[in-house]
């Protein structure tokens, strides 16, 4: 199995879309991410965690599950990079392969430490907007695909009867 962990506002301020974003409503550039972490993790079939630091939302820890991606909010006085080393030595063992998405140059030479391999926050930007024009193509094809009715009908006539397949008069 495969381990994506996120350093969830080094990527942030790293991707110019969530940075742009981030300006106006830091809440939406989190929301952001872990929608681009969702694709990723469903395309990949990597588990996606992301981690943000607690320097940003004051209060206590706090870990849920958006869109199958699992997030975490660190302590108070922990910051991400401690909680993905910590993250990194747990999830580590023969089967699994753990990769951490950053480019805070430090925290890259300490999950080396732990056995987890690196993603720049460049390097995964380029790998979800790869995914992205991937599932655009297969989707591109299925539309054509799609087969046409057997009998020509007018938009008027298609109208009608698509009102009555959904029960509608």
């Amino acid at each position: 199995m495969n381990i994506l962990l996120v350093d969830g506002y080094n990527i942030i301020g790293a991707w110019p879309e969530l940075n742009e974003l981030k300006t106006k409503d830091l809440s939406a550039s989190r929301d952001r991410l872990v929608e681009r972490m969702a694709e990723y993790q469903g395309y990949t079939g990597y588990k996606v965690i992301v981690v943000f630091d607690a320097y940003y939302v004051q209060g206590i820890s706090r870990k849920y599950n958006n869109y199958k991606v699992e997030v975490i909010f660190t302590r108070e006085n922990e910051t991400a990079d401690e909680r993905i080393e910590k993250l990194a030595i747990e999830l580590n063992n023969i089967k699994t392969q753990i990769y951490v998405a950053t480019s805070d140059f430090t925290e890259q030479w300490a999950i080396f430490g732990q056995g987890a391999l690196r993603k720049s926050a460049r390097e995964l930007l380029n790998e979800v907007e790869t995914i992205d024009k991937k599932i655009k193509r297969n989707v591109r094809k299925t539309v054509d695909k799609k087969p046409s009715s057997k009998i020509s009908l007018s938009a008027e006539v298609a109208e009608i009867f698509e009102k009555w397949r959904r029960g509608e008069r």
